[in-house]
């Protein structure tokens, strides 16, 4: 393993009968990192966790995690018992109580944090004696995340961990997940197509559109670079001629021409110009619309 990866894949597939899930997929997510793996529902986000976690095994191309491989037995062993893994239904043991499934779960864990613990039965406001069964979603996500917190895990990967949570219990979750970043010097890759949510704590990101990688990198450097240029003609737009790489969406109605850039601005701004444009706009990007961009662009 790359000392500066703990997740690495390289041209990633899967696939189910005639269904691709994923295409050639390259994902990497550095450690220490809140790495928001974004895309719609079917992308390949789900399928690229089960790969990651041995639980199905690519069709091609390769994964390791901790530097190793996703599709050995031994070593997805490994992988598993070094991550906190949480899934979107919040899979828990709905026959004990929270104090029990707490301790059972301790016992599986031999790096298992005790003051982990008593930190977020505190934090988290648990009800010890409350059935599991008995929980409400948001302190269901809360449980699940304490038994992942606390297992002394290196990663933590999260499938839509905020998903039917309201805003308050939202946000509270989003926040413990920075802060046990900051104090634990763990990796977190979480799945979601919650926008709003990954602009809010993410470092890097990926955006995935039918189990391909179509954008990733520092989520600064992208609301950087990432550029809407829009130029307004006396008649009807002409076409864009520029081969410089970047581009991601050109479009042309009426008078006007509209250009999603991922960097090479000037460039475009120059050219539009040249075209005789009467007016050349610049705006930047938020993350919602470099994601509506890039996967209405593929469509």
């Amino acid at each position: 393993m790359a000392d500066s990866h703990v997740i690495e894949c390289t041209g990633l597939s899967k696939q189910y009968g005639s269904r691709q899930a994923l295409d050639g997929l390259d994902l990497h997510v550095p450690k220490g990192s809140i790495f928001g793996f974004l895309g719609r529902n079917g992308a390949g986000k789900t399928t690229t966790i089960k790969i990651l976690l041995g639980m199905v095994s690519p069709t091609g191309g390769s994964g390791r995690v901790f530097g190793l491989p996703v599709d050995n037995p031994a070593s997805s062993v490994d992988i598993r018992r070094r991550t906190g893994f949480v899934s979107e239904e919040k899979d828990l043991y709905d026959g004990m109580s929270v104090a029990q499934l707490i301790d059972f779960t301790a016992r599986c864990y031999p790096r298992w944090r005790r003051d982990l613990q008593e930190q977020y039965v505190r934090s988290f406001e648990l009800p010890l004696d409350a059935g599991v069964k008995t929980l409400s979603r948001g302190t269901r996500t809360k449980l699940a995340l304490l038994l992942a917190f606390c297992r002394g895990a290196e990663l933590l990967v999260l499938d839509e961990p905020t998903s039917g949570l309201d805003p308050v219990v939202a946000d509270e979750v989003l926040q413990q997940l920075v802060g046990h970043v900051a104090r634990e010097d763990t990796t977190i890759f979480f799945s979601s197509h919650q926008l709003a949510e990954i602009d809010q704590i993410a470092d890097r990101i990926g955006i995935v559109h039918r189990g391909r990688m179509m954008l990733a990198g520092v989520l600064d450097d992208l609301r950087q670079d990432f550029r809407r240029v829009q130029a307004v003609f006396e008649h009807d737009a002409p076409a864009l001629t520029s081969s410089a790489p970047g581009i991601v969406r050109v479009r042309r109605q009426g008078r006007v021409l509209s250009v999603t850039a991922n960097g090479n601005v000037d460039a475009i701004v120059a050219e539009a110009h040249g075209l005789g444009a009467v007016a050349v706009d610049v705006t930047a990007m938020p993350l919602k619309d470099m994601f509506l961009e890039i996967v209405a662009g593929e469509n």
